[in-house]
């Protein structure tokens, strides 16, 4: 049986993303299908607020992250995936910049939370919703981001918390998000982007698609979307259905190539 090994870079203050993306692994251990065992582990790097700032952005500068991306090569991982958001308000050439230099300086392939999720994006320029933990200005800068490639996210679509202390963020609940999907979803949405790797929501995907089946919904999670875009940088594809049931729809094989 192949073996892979997923390298995962982690905002230090972030409590939700490695439970969740250790689940979804487990499930993808469970999938006959795939004949794969895989293993994922995981290297930190200092954050601790998300705000427009330069003292908040200086925190996503390459050489802590490049560090992170050099201890997880230590255990020869086969991909490393960058599970944060930064680059949703900092500009998507911020990742791009950052998987060149894991290239080089590791020599091995990386991708991101929102290069995953902007994969699945594909085709999609309108009814996209934002769901975050974060702050109005923050989620405006998110908005007119995507705007600059052609996706729409009007203001009716967009719902965030208005917390900037990244802790904080693993403690907005079901109910919450449950909300702010709701108000997205009866608004027109028909993707919904949870956008924020420390929000616990990828467990979510598949009630909230179920719930709005009507609509046929997609919800995009930041955590889910860094796995799929690494399984997807290893060539992984899924042969059936069965992670829909848990995981949604980002899982699905209408996404495979």
């Amino acid at each position: 049986m192949q073996v892979l090994r997923l390298g995962v870079i982690v905002p230090s203050s972030n409590t939700a993303l490695e439970p969740l993306t250790q689940e979804i692994v487990a499930s993808l251990n469970a999938n006959d299908t795939l004949g794969l065992k895989i293993t994922v582990h995981f290297a930190r790097f200092r954050v601790t607020t998300i705000a427009l700032s330069e003292s908040a952005n200086a925190q996503f500068t390459l050489e802590p992250m490049l560090d992170a991306a050099r201890l997880l090569s230590d255990a020869r991982v086969d991909v490393i995936g960058w599970s944060g958001t930064s680059a949703s308000w900092l500009g998507f050439g911020s990742d791009e910049k950052l998987c060149q230099a894991i290239q080089e300086a590791t020599g091995i392939q990386a991708t991101t939370a929102v290069q995953g999720m902007n994969w699945l994006l594909k085709g999609i320029t309108e009814n996209v919703g934002l769901v975050t933990p974060y702050t109005q200005d923050l989620n405006q800068a998110i908005q007119k981001n995507y705007s600059s490639i052609g996706i729409e996210i009007p203001d009716d679509l967009s719902r965030y918390a208005g917390l900037s202390d990244n802790v904080s963020f693993s403690a907005v609940d079901d109910q919450a998000l449950d909300k702010m999907v709701d108000q997205v979803v009866q608004n027109g949405a028909q993707t919904v982007l949870i956008m924020c790797t420390n929000v616990r929501a990828a467990h979510r995907a598949r009630h909230w698609e179920t719930q709005y089946a009507t609509s046929k919904l997609l919800v995009l999670d930041s955590v889910a979307t860094t796995v799929t875009g690494m399984l997807r940088q290893l060539g992984i594809k899924f042969h059936d259905d069965s992670m829909v049931q848990q995981w949604g729809r980002a899982f699905g094989t209408e996404f495979c190539d």
